[in-house]
Formats: structure tokens, C-alpha cells, sequence
């Protein structure tokens, strides 16, 4: 009788959100961050937030065409403008 082993709560479909070279870029950059060297983009300032850290690993993991799951949409911005267009139509 053979039991499943169950190993972590990762989606069994898909497999490593990440890739192993897109941890290595991020874990570079938050290394880079926390010594205060990280500089973003054409500006050059210096990166004091943890979440522009992380986003400047992925997209330089990205550009070197590691795995990373794709940037996030809004939806709720178009939605909303709707709404208030419609909302200002009602009342006159």
C-alpha cells in the first residue's frame, strides 16, 4: 500500500512560481539594498523601499529571461471609471 507524499502547498499544476535564477536576482538586489548601493533606473537615487527592491530583481530576472509570473493588471481602475461616469450622468 503506497501512501502520496504531500510535499508543500505550491499549486501542483504549475511547479516553481519562480525560477531559481529570478530568486538569485532579487536576493542580489536585497543584498545590494540593505548595503545602500541599489540605484534605480535612468535617475540613479538611491532605492529605500523594500517593494522597489523586489520589482527591480524581477524585472531585471525578466530581461534575462528567467521564469517570473507576469506584472499584475488593474482591472478595478477601468471599472470604477465607469461607474462614475455613470454616477455623474444620473444625477443631472
Amino acid at each position: 500500500m503506497a501512501t502520496k507524499k504531500s510535499s508543500s502547498p505550491r499549486k501542483s499544476s504549475g511547479g516553481r512560481k519562480y525560477s531559481p535564477k529570478a530568486q538569485k536576482k532579487v536576493a542580489r538586489v536585497m543584498r545590494e539594498k540593505k548595503s545602500g548601493t541599489l540605484k534605480s533606473g535612468r535617475s540613479g537615487k538611491k532605492v529605500k523601499s523594500r517593494k522597489q527592491a523586489i520589482a527591480i530583481g524581477l524585472s531585471e530576472a525578466r530581461k534575462a529571461g528567467a521564469k517570473v509570473p507576469k506584472k499584475a493588471s488593474s482591472k478595478k481602475k477601468s471599472s470604477s471609471k465607469k461607474s462614475s461616469s455613470k454616477k455623474s450622468s444620473r444625477k443631472k
